[in-house]
């Protein structure tokens, strides 16, 4: 099973999107992204809900 910091990566890379170009349409900053990407961060649940609208998944399927 694919870790979240796996699944957000994959998801973001299929869109062919960079992590600044992520991070901006998401309201945060790049290092934000990174953090999740590596493992270190979570995203809050508002956080969750908008990345996952972004990256064109359900949130379950990128979150749990």
């Amino acid at each position: 099973m694919k870790s979240v910091a796996e699944r957000i990566k994959e998801a973001r890379l299929e869109l062919g999107l960079t992590q600044v170009q992520l991070a901006e349409q998401a309201g945060i900053s790049e290092s934000a992204i990174q953090m999740y990407e590596i493992g270190q961060r979570v995203p809050r649940d508002t956080v969750k809900k908008k990345l996952a609208e972004i990256l064109k998944k359900p949130v379950q399927d990128l979150f749990f």
